[in-house]
């Protein structure tokens, strides 16, 4: 079964930014939309932004003109880069298939706390 590794987390300023990186140990050249995710505690996982095989994205509003995602097919691998980041984007930030598939077994997601 394909596993998922997210890196690239840490501790920055508020208007800093950080480059995540997901690398999946199978293909996700068959996977139509692949996602990033993101959990603050107390708080419900939330897509916060996809990317389908073809390059289309979409954000979730709070974070639109700040991050983009990407997908390197190649390689198995999906960034996500957030600029202009705000203590609002502190959670474990977590990638996955998105859509109506069914999501693969979660990561451990990787820490991003953003001070102010």
């Amino acid at each position: 079964q394909v596993q998922l590794v997210e890196s690239g987390g840490g501790l920055v300023q508020a208007g800093g930014s950080l480059r995540l990186s997901c690398a999946a140990s199978g293909s996700i050249r068959s996977i139509y939309a692949m996602g990033w995710y993101r959990q603050a505690p107390g708080k419900q996982r939330e897509l916060v932004a996809t990317i389908t095989n073809g390059g289309s994205t979409n954000y979730e509003d709070s974070v639109k003109g700040r991050f983009t995602i990407s997908r390197d097919n190649a390689k198995n691998t999906v960034d996500l880069q957030m600029n202009s980041l705000k203590p609002e984007d502190t959670a474990v930030y977590y990638c996955n298939s998105a859509g109506f598939s069914t999501r693969w077994p979660w990561g451990q997601g990787t820490q991003v706390t953003v001070s102010s």
